[in-house]
């Protein structure tokens, strides 16, 4: 039995209720039913062989993809200086369109819900989803331990593990079910992204990647979602200069996205 045949059938003989399922005999359904099984297992013990196995199958997924790092972007880079009690302080704003599980940062940023345990709907194409995907179990196993649900505006920093950066940032953002935000909820977005960097500095992080928090399927406006997180990070950062976070990736997946974060950091540099 193969890598990832184990590791399907681990985890199917571990729920009775998949314990008749077939395993596909193609790679890419058998790397679909492995990400399905892991988003809908509840965190418990497993074993030693399971996650050495697992964190095999994962850094061979994430070779496969590519490793980006930061160093490397190509994208637009735009340096914002400022002075603030006569102290220069250089910000680099990058905008990167792309799979923010590749990136090489000291933390990305997760858009969680506030249950903060990943998203339990196999193979779905959250963020929340696939950062735990290529993290591994191990993410959500972490995650249990805060025994509370996290309230809006706040965040959570947890280890990697699988991921190429070296720690996640989980925030929850505003849901907006009308699609237009009231002034309470554009403050718990603008909390967000303070708290971020809160965290970050208290972790002595120097490059964070942020994803769109709020957009898709919470529905905020990703307009003024881009304003608010760009607004908010240059205003937090200017005004504490000795803040560790150095270098800023704004992160996208849609063109529209980037198109509004390249307008938006182009004018505030």
């Amino acid at each position: 039995m193969n890598r990832l045949d184990y590791l399907i059938d681990y985890l199917l003989k571990e729920d009775p209720q998949y314990s008749e399922m077939q395993i596909p005999s193609d790679l890419q359904g058998k790397r679909d039913l492995f990400r399905a099984l892991r988003n809908v297992r509840w965190p418990k013990p497993i074993s030693e062989e399971f996650l050495r196995l697992q964190d095999e199958e994962l850094q061979a997924q994430l070779q496969e993809k590519g490793i980006v790092d930061l160093t490397k972007l190509s994208t637009l880079n735009s340096p914002l200086s400022t002075t603030l009690n006569s102290k220069p302080s250089t910000l680099n704003y990058t905008i990167w369109q792309g799979d923010i599980t590749r990136l090489k940062v000291d933390a990305i940023v997760n858009a969680a819900n506030s249950q903060m345990l990943g998203c339990f709907h196999p193979l779905h194409k959250c963020i929340d989803n696939a950062i735990h995907s290529a993290a591994g179990v191990q993410l959500r196993e972490e995650m249990l331990q805060q025994g509370h649900e996290e309230s809006t505006g706040q965040a959570k920093i947890t280890k990697a593990y699988n991921l190429p950066c070296k720690y996640v940032i989980h925030t929850v953002g505003p849901i907006i079910p009308t699609g237009i935000p009231n002034p309470l909820q554009k403050e718990q977005l603008a909390s967000c992204y303070r708290s971020i960097i809160q965290l970050a500095d208290e972790n002595h992080l120097e490059s964070v990647a942020f994803c769109c928090i709020s957009t898709g399927e919470f529905r905020f406006p990703n307009q003024l979602a881009a304003e608010i997180a760009v607004q908010t990070v240059k205003d937090n950062l200017t005004k504490h200069p000795d803040c560790s976070v150095k270098q800023v990736v704004f992160n996208v997946f849609k063109d529209v996205d980037r198109e509004i974060y390249q307008n938006l950091v182009s004018s505030a540099s």
